[in-house]
């Protein structure tokens, strides 16, 4: 069962996406800020990791950038979630190497979409 990382400081929406990807047949960790994110895809490598910009202390986009830069997680599957939607940090995020990048609110169709895509990309008949 593939894994998902699931990184926000807000419970609410760590909750809601923890049920929407458990219900969607993944496997779920989650993380409320980068510092012990990055720790548990370093002890172990999530399949995919679904990661807030805004977080205290280190931000999504540094976590992004630190992800980039190691051997082993350059090609993790990434997914920005964020409630800023202004154009230039989503050219940011997609500059740093994120596979995806979706504002909040967010439609759960479509985010649960947009895993599957990027975890089985055979699957994905649009591609």
């Amino acid at each position: 069962m593939p894994r998902v990382l699931i990184v926000d400081d807000e419970a609410n929406i760590l909750l809601s996406l923890e049920f929407l990807m458990q219900q969607s047949g993944y496997e779920v960790v989650t993380a409320g800020d980068a510092e012990s994110a990055l720790e548990m895809i370093r002890n172990q490598l999530p399949d995919l990791v679904l990661l807030d910009i805004s977080l205290p202390g280190m931000s999504g986009f540094d976590l992004l950038e630190i992800l980039r830069s190691e051997e082993t997680t350059r090609t993790l599957p990434v997914i920005m979630l964020t409630a800023h939607g202004r154009e230039i940090e989503k050219e940011k995020g997609m500059a740093l190497g994120a596979n995806g990048y979706i504002t909040k609110p967010f439609s759960t169709r479509e985010l649960v979409a947009r895993v599957e895509a990027l975890l089985n990309p055979a699957a994905d008949s649009g591609a």
